[in-house]
């Protein structure tokens, strides 16, 4: 396992992370046995960050990681999310620190090492919704997360990049946050390259050099774009059934056509399998931090570390790549 810096946090992070949610399922759904293997067994591999929200399972996510961590006398990153879908629209801040406390009961936890926004970022504050303003996260969000942070609650903070593009990126140049979860993928690859005109998804226009101008630490998430870039139809009965794009195509049969563009890199040899393509594609950034990757089962998790421990894919491969993008336009 390699590390990487993660932003300014002074934490070296494995390069592969392990996602605890709802699209890969084994800590929502697996059984209790199979989630203690598959954590011990991350752990041996070198993976020591564990990213899970309050939102995962309605809380069963948070409540079986901490269960685990507890057994296996853990010692990792933990890092977990808040939402302000049930807070009071006129008190932000106890909201943030009331979802904060629930987690940490869930999880048995005194404190986490990092705490992310877990709603998107829009032009108006509507928590029905789960949508909150760039003001919003300056201010009453802000202060919460001072507050929690006095109290040893958390350690360092971050957002979760959906939403506005250019409000996430406005959040991320504040310099007041120090982790942004992206979208970044061989579907929708603009927090890291430069979208082709016309291009008919979010354009993060770079969100992750910005982040690293900022040092803000990057964690990537819908590596596999939730399923549609393993290059099979079928989902694992752990998995959810079916999954709402988020970032990329209009829906999953978009993104899955998408995909297939890139089945060169397995024609060629260049990739055993298209999981490989897309974990290699996101690691080839020097921006990126981690990839949180969902498993579904332990071959999943082997099969991810084995695929980071190739390296990046080769500059011949990346130079094809905006070619296919220039596709993906209305």
């Amino acid at each position: 396992m390699q590390y990487r810096k993660f932003g300014n946090t002074g934490i070296q992070i494995s390069e592969i992370g392990f996602g605890c949610g709802d699209v890969g399922g084994i800590m929502v759904r697996g059984e209790p046995a199979d989630q203690v293997r598959a954590v011990a067994r991350a752990m041996e591999l070198g993976i020591n960050y564990f990213d899970t929200a309050s939102r995962y399972g309605a809380g069963q996510s948070e409540i079986n990681l901490g269960r685990v961590l507890k057994e296996l006398s853990a010692d990792v990153y933990v890092g977990t999310k808040y939402s302000l879908g049930e807070a009071d629209p006129s008190d932000l801040k106890g909201g943030v620190v009331a979802s904060v406390d629930a987690s940490l009961k869930r999880l048995g936890r005194e404190s986490v090492d990092l705490i992310q926004l877990h709603d998107r970022i829009a032009s108006q504050t509507d928590v029905k919704s789960r949508a909150i303003t760039v003001s919003d996260v300056l201010g009453e969000v802000n202060q919460a997360i001072d507050v929690l942070k006095s109290q040893g609650k958390v350690r360092s903070c971050g957002l979760t990049g959906v939403g506005d593009p250019m409000d996430i990126q406005e959040v991320v140049a504040s310099g007041t946050v120090n982790s942004v979860q992206t979208v970044y993928n061989l579907v929708n690859p603009s927090a890291g390259a430069e979208a082709p005109p016309g291009f008919d998804m979010p354009d993060y226009a770079g969100l992750i050099d910005l982040a690293a101008e900022k040092e803000v630490g990057v964690l990537v998430i819908r590596v596999l774009a939730a399923g549609a870039l393993t290059g099979t139809p079928e989902r694992h009965p752990v998995a959810v059934p079916t999954v709402a794009p988020i970032g990329s195509g209009r829906d999953y049969d978009q993104d899955m056509a998408r995909g297939r563009q890139f089945s060169f890199l397995v024609e060629g040899g260049i990739a055993d399998e298209m999981p490989e393509a897309a974990i290699r594609f996101a690691l080839s950034n020097p921006g990126v931090s981690t990839v949180l990757v969902g498993y579904s089962d332990m071959d999943h998790l082997e099969k991810s570390v084995q695929y980071a421990a190739k390296g990046p894919l080769p500059a011949e491969a990346l130079s094809r790549f905006p070619a296919q993008w220039a596709t993906f336009v209305s």
